[in-house]
């Protein structure tokens, strides 16, 4: 089996294995409508608090304007999994250890994510009350194409994955991007998601900087997780013993050497 095939098929695994935790914390959260309701209610309070409730002014915003409304849910559906893969794909065979690195942020902030769906699922806004409009399926089938409902965790609302990994997608553009277009699309892709998210009644505004928080957490966690190993790795290198330089032995190395006799 050729090195390429093997590490293909790791990564097919390894996806895998998450799907399986992902399907299972689902399992846990599926029954929990009253307490999600009840914790949606807690981060609208949250949001009104700190002025950050901007669901409704989106949604009224959106009403009406066909095209925004298309833009919004044309960025939620085909912005996420298609980029997101995409994305992996291309540095997997191009760029290795920014690759590495992504795959890697991803599945320590989904592990953080897992937790919080596990002990703290809320209702999503389009679920939560008739005033916020689900457009995405009002509007569209293809998302529900890609991601069928019945394999769909609903009150995973917090944190917003759907967000904060477009935001590591980004993060990633820009620091492999050869051009000022890669760059420039880096933090424009991810400010784009931020609003569909919101606009589509898919996630709170809480929801999207809960995932920033965990994104780049995990970001955090792989990249200090590499700097140990280098140093690991290095510094039985640097600490090897060295050979003698004292007077006596480099006298005893002269008298040794064919030039002394």
């Amino acid at each position: 089996m050729s090195s390429k095939v093997f590490f293909t098929m790791r990564q097919f695994a390894l996806v895998g294995l998450a799907a399986l935790a992902y399907f299972g914390v689902r399992g846990l959260t599926e029954g929990e409508v009253e307490q999600a309701n009840e914790q949606a209610e807690y981060v609208l309070k949250f949001e009104r608090l700190f002025g950050l409730d901007f669901e409704l002014t989106l949604q009224e915003w959106l009403k009406g304007n066909e095209a925004l409304v298309n833009l919004a849910n044309w960025i939620y559906i085909w912005g996420h999994w298609p980029v997101v893969a995409g994305t992996l794909v291309w540095l997997a065979t191009r760029h290795r250890r920014a690759y590495f690195e992504l795959r890697n942020a991803m599945f320590i902030s989904g592990a953080i994510g897992l937790v919080i769906f596990a002990t703290f699922a809320v209702t999503p806004p389009r679920l939560f009350g008739s005033e916020y409009v689900d457009t995405v399926s009002e509007r569209s089938i293809s998302y529900r194409v890609l991601q069928p409902p019945a394999l769909v965790n609903k009150y995973a609302a917090v944190p917003s994955l759907h967000f904060g990994w477009n935001l590591l997608v980004g993060l990633s553009w820009r620091k492999v991007g050869r051009n000022r277009l890669a760059r420039v699309a880096g933090v424009v892709m991810p400010v784009a998601m931020a609003f569909a998210v919101v606009a589509t009644a898919n996630h709170w505004t809480f929801d999207v900087l809960s995932g920033a928080a965990v994104a780049v957490s995990g970001l955090a966690l792989e990249r200090a997780r590499r700097r140990y190993i280098s140093r690991r790795i290095t510094l039985p290198v640097l600490e090897a013993p060295r050979a003698s330089t004292s007077p006596d032995a480099r006298s005893s190395q002269s008298a040794g050497s064919p030039s002394s006799r």
